[in-house]
């Protein structure tokens, strides 16, 4: 009785462990991308960039985490001589602990740490006693995990101050009028892969 109740357990414990490797993978460009920025790794945060900039680069990878999810949850079930479906209504407790963690990870990725993380290190300029114009804007970002990316190109403009990303996809920005504007502001680069506009 106490072996079987180890091993469920640990049946447990592993669709936890598996069920968080499977929602966290998605994220991970996005996490080494905001690492490498804040400690000062151009390549390094260039790297995750290149694939940043694919538009529904992490919706492929969360159908990924998903995908490998289904595969981790068919070799369980053929290990133990469960793949059919009486065996899949026996193991519904594992299953619903790998496909529900995994969902959750990835729910709360999207909706508060990666938004959280956007905001931190980015901000940090002494904006002073200067005279600023204000910006909101609404750019097409697949996620909330493409914020920090956009957030580090518009600092890249002298005259921009100021960065405050809320989600989904809002960006309000402060910048000194006499060393940027609107324009040049909408006109970067960036916009050319998540087009942007003026929220109202």
């Amino acid at each position: 009785m106490e072996d079987s109740c180890c091993k469920a357990q640990e049946k447990k414990d592993r669709g936890l462990l598996m069920g968080f490797i499977y929602g966290i993978m998605p994220h991970s460009f996005c996490i080494g991308f905001i690492i490498f920025s804040i400690i000062g790794s151009a390549s390094l945060a260039g790297f995750f960039k290149s694939f940043m900039l694919i538009p529904y680069f992490i919706h492929a990878l969360v159908v990924l985490s998903l995908l490998m999810a289904t595969i981790s949850a068919i070799f369980y079930l053929k290990r133990n001589n469960c793949l059919c479906g009486s065996g899949i209504k026996t193991k519904w407790k594992y299953l619903t602990i790998l496909y529900g963690v995994t969902i959750f990870v990835n729910l709360f990725m999207f909706s508060y740490v990666l938004p959280a993380l956007a905001n931190i290190n980015f901000n940090n300029e002494n904006i002073g006693q200067q005279q600023l114009a204000s910006l909101s804007l609404a750019v097409q970002i697949p996620c909330s995990g493409h914020a920090p990316l956009i957030i580090d190109e518009l600092k890249k403009d002298n005259g921009v101050k100021s960065v405050i990303f809320e989600t989904p996809n809002v960006f309000d920005v402060k910048y000194n009028p006499s060393q940027t504007s609107t324009q040049k502001i909408m006109d970067m680069e960036i916009f050319k892969n998540f087009p942007v506009k003026i929220n109202n």
